[in-house]
């Protein structure tokens, strides 16, 4: 047996499923942001506004918030100055505070963020987020919990405890601070958008925080405010079955698959959760996942592993159970991290493997690494606040030298 696979067998025998240490606490002054219009006017009609106006200003503060990008009340000129007033006694419109900024030299950037939940706690909870600028586009990489639920062995952040699920606001405020730090708002002097694109693929799995999540990206959707169109969100998950469907019902956004493997014997060790949900029980949920087409495919993410899962009769297995599917497999090329013991496939193995799916009749783009110098790439992230052991830093230090 290989170090790697000794590894991975390793991390494969831990639980599927982590338990959250914590529970979410929310500050003196909850701030709006993640609530939706009904929650708003339930929160104004609790502090004395009138009926009258309630769906006045549910209007006024969603456009200040969301498509102006206000930080605070006094910003939101169109409100009577006796509303503001009584809006900062009770409310906030505060999102994570940025802790750490990395940009690294390919452009991407990496944000620690701070969490406002946080306030009354001695060690306040933070998570990563990443910005990835493209020709054509800019791609927003949002975690959806502290830590992560799952186990995978080949990810760094799969190595951190789960601490908590992120409220819907949280979720959201991790799109409005890189607005915010890109400035990239409603009076943004160029028309043109720098974040276009939402992927749910940053700190834990979305599947497991739903209820947060969807009420996050209908906000996120929502044409009068932050304005991103679903069909340019995507909502990456591990495999947790009994929510797919609902994902696809509930929130209508494209959906991607962590795969990584066409084995099950081969996936319980890199993806555990696969021991709870097969891989046929996976692929089933995709075919009937709602509004699946060829213009609207399911993305197959598949991290390409030297001498694990990157044969050409993987490739070949591949094709034949995605049979049916309106798919496309985005191969990995896998990025290294501090104390992995696995290793990214040879170029020329993972060329061959995206021709023979090519030839197939499927799309196969390998995913160009992004921010491999600030560990901001797909896999990589890890809240600073989890400390690296010695023999971590070591690692880190290496990959720094050889990069």
């Amino acid at each position: 047996m290989t170090d790697t696979m000794t590894h991975s067998r390793a991390r494969a025998d831990a639980p599927l499923e982590k338990t959250p240490l914590e529970i979410y606490v929310p500050p003196a002054r909850p701030s709006l942001i993640g609530l939706s219009r009904d929650e708003i006017g339930q929160r104004l009609e609790a502090i004395g506004v009138p009926a009258a106006q309630r769906k006045m200003r549910v209007q006024q503060l969603w456009h200040w918030i969301y498509f102006r990008g206000a930080r605070s009340f006094d910003e939101m000129t169109s409100i009577s100055k006796e509303t503001r007033a009584e809006l900062v006694k009770h409310f906030t419109a505060d999102r994570p505070e940025v802790v750490a900024e990395q940009i690294s030299n390919d452009g991407t950037r990496k944000w620690l963020l701070r969490l406002p939940s946080g306030d009354t706690l001695e060690k306040p909870h933070e998570v990563e987020c990443v910005y990835i600028p493209e020709t054509d586009r800019g791609t927003l990489c949002v975690s959806s919990q502290v830590g992560c639920t799952l186990n995978c062995a080949f990810c760094h952040t799969g190595t951190q405890r789960l601490v908590r699920n992120l409220t819907a606001g949280e979720i959201v405020g991790q799109v409005m601070v890189a607005r915010d730090r890109l400035g990239d708002w409603a009076d943004r002097e160029s028309g043109n958008r720098l974040v276009t694109n939402i992927v749910m693929m940053g700190m834990g799995e979305p599947l497991y925080n739903f209820e947060a999540v969807r009420d996050a990206l209908l906000i996120v959707a929502d044409n009068e405010g932050i304005g991103i169109s679903r069909r340019r969100i995507t909502l990456s998950t591990s495999g947790v079955v009994p929510n797919i469907i609902r994902t696809g019902e509930e929130i209508g956004v494209m959906l991607a698959i962590s795969l990584h493997a066409v084995r099950d014997e081969l996936r319980n060790e890199l993806v555990p959760l696969n021991r709870k949900y097969s891989i046929a029980e996976l692929l089933q949920a995709c075919r009937d996942y709602p509004g699946a087409s060829n213009a609207r495919r399911i993305t197959f993410e598949y991290v390409m592993l030297k001498g694990v899962n990157d044969s050409l009769d993987d490739a070949k297995l591949l094709v034949k159970m995605l049979k049916g599917i309106p798919a496309k497999i985005n191969l990995i090329p896998f990025n290294p991290w501090p104390g992995t013991a696995y290793e990214c496939s040879d170029w020329d193995q993972i060329e061959k493997f995206s021709e023979y799916i090519f030839n197939a009749g499927y799309s196969s783009p390998v995913r160009t690494p992004r921010g491999r110098d600030i560990l901001a790439a797909c896999g990589q992230l890890k809240s600073e606040t989890e400390k690296l052991s010695a023999r971590e830093r070591q690692a880190l230090r290496a990959m720094a030298m050889t990069d």
